[in-house]
């Protein structure tokens, strides 16, 4: 199902997405019409709709056409992608009318078992910007899937750590959540973790004497890495089991 402002989209309208393929999202899980972190979801798109366009975004609207295409009762995951139709390869810098596209699929298992990832050098263009060009971290994706990993952990030039593809990463030393603070994508799922108890930004370069490691993102709420390159984490760590209880006990606002 794809909505495009509300009504069905027409294959000619989805054809710039495949061949210019610029723009944002966001992605919300919705369960029995609630949305954890509603607001951030909103406040970042009105916010990356301001930096790659130079137009404003009403949040108001984008909600009711998110409400318009969720299921009334059960789970399942709105992806809401903010683009014009209109530009193109050459036409990039006329000035922009964007337009929301709302797409829903089935919801996963709110809880999966742990990750395997390996790290690689991969720094996203604007990092801040959930923006919808995933070639890179999908050919990662690819690569690390095909030497036997579950996905690819970002570092920077210098080595340090930033994301995974389509998550945020946390890791575990001495009792305490640290955050790595190479150049990242503010997750709305982090920042809700963040909201709930003490934490601090670190560099991070490895996951040598980290107690433990997770990955968070709105689909998966919190999922714990098993390992990192060589270093095995533990798969259940009690802060980790703690982070996604807290998580998951937060309540959800309507669409």
């Amino acid at each position: 199902m794809a909505e495009l402002d509300g009504r069905p989209a027409e294959p000619a309208q989805l054809q710039a997405l495949a061949l210019t393929n610029y723009g944002h999202f966001t992605t919300m899980r919705v369960e029995d019409g609630l949305v954890r972190g509603l607001a951030l979801h909103l406040d970042r798109l009105a916010r990356d709709c301001r930096v790659l366009f130079g137009a404003e975004l009403d949040p108001e609207r984008v909600r009711a056409y998110a409400r318009r295409a969720a299921p009334a009762s059960g789970a399942a995951v709105i992806r809401v992608t903010v683009y014009d139709p209109a530009l193109d390869v050459g036409t990039i810098g006329a000035p922009a009318h964007p337009r929301v596209l709302v797409t829903v699929r089935p919801a996963g298992p709110a809880v999966l078992g742990p990750l395997r990832v390996r790290t690689v050098r991969y720094e996203r263009d604007l990092p801040e910007v959930k923006g919808v060009g995933l070639y890179g971290a999908l050919h990662h994706r690819r690569q690390a899937q095909a030497a036997g990993f579950d996905d690819a952990l970002f570092t920077d030039r210098t080595g340090a750590i930033s994301e995974g593809g389509t998550w945020n990463a946390g890791f575990v030393r001495d009792g305490a959540v640290l955050w790595p603070q190479a150049a990242h994508l503010p997750g709305t799922t982090m920042r809700l973790l963040q909201s709930l108890g003490p934490w601090r930004g670190a560099e991070v370069r490895s996951a040598e004497g980290m107690a433990a490691g997770f990955a968070t993102n709105a689909a998966i709420g919190v999922r714990p890495l098993a390992a990192v390159d060589g270093v095995a984490l533990p798969p259940v760590h009690p802060v980790v089991e703690a982070l996604r209880t807290a998580y998951a006990a937060l309540p959800g606002d309507p669409l």
